[in-house]
């Protein structure tokens, strides 16, 4: 796909996610994987609902800046992304207010921070990592990543909020959309008694579709 042709997408997808209320402020990143191995990234201290196609950030195969205004501030924790899950394309975070929630909740499992309430959620997210609090922008939040090993597509940041890899940028906005929903109905469901997919039913939808989820 053309570098325009990524750009447009990427600040559809911003502004849809934005529209929605998913981030505010300017809150939020995105980056995508071009053609020749580089990236686009959201530049800092910009809106997702504002972003311009033309002034975008841009990385070389190298991780070098080559263009664009500085980008995001979580820039090393997208280049651990890619580090260690090598077919991701795309990169979304946002700070979606029930996953935050979720994060700050002491039952919420660190190896399952999102429970999978329904089939769609372990096809799309699968099991998601607790990561503990970071300030915003701190090299070691993408150690903590890189720790992984690669085994999660997603990643959940204590008092901070939701990461999502994917193959490409629409993958990755549906599978944020699909996290945020179900960390919203694990929220409204507390307390009710409300069971989540038996161990049975998640290894059939796994069977299913062929996914990776340990």
């Amino acid at each position: 796909m053309s570098d325009s042709k990524l750009r447009e997408d990427m600040c559809f997808w911003a502004a849809s996610l934005f529209d929605r209320g998913l981030t505010g402020g300017a809150s939020g990143n995105i980056s995508v994987r071009t053609s020749d191995g580089g990236l686009l990234v959201t530049p800092t201290g910009v809106s997702l609902g504002r972003l311009d196609p033309a002034a975008l950030s841009r990385f070389d195969a190298q991780g070098q800046h080559i263009d664009g205004p500085a980008p995001t501030k979580e820039m090393p924790l997208h280049s651990a992304f890619y580090e260690t899950r090598t077919n991701a394309g795309a990169v979304v975070h946002l700070h979606s207010t029930h996953s935050v929630a979720l994060s700050m909740l002491p039952e919420t499992d660190p190896e399952d921070a999102i429970p999978p309430l329904t089939a769609y959620a372990v096809m799309r997210v699968g099991k998601v990592a607790l990561l503990p609090f970071f300030v915003p922008g701190d090299p070691a939040m993408a150690d903590a990543l890189r720790g992984l090993g690669g085994r999660r597509s997603a990643v959940l940041l204590a008092n901070h909020g939701p990461v999502v890899a994917s193959k490409d940028l629409e993958a990755a906005v549906f599978a944020m959309e699909e996290l945020e929903e179900t960390a919203k109905l694990a929220l409204l469901l507390r307390g009710t008694g409300a069971q989540p997919l038996r161990g049975d039913q998640i290894a059939q939808v796994v069977d299913k579709f062929k996914l990776d989820r340990d």
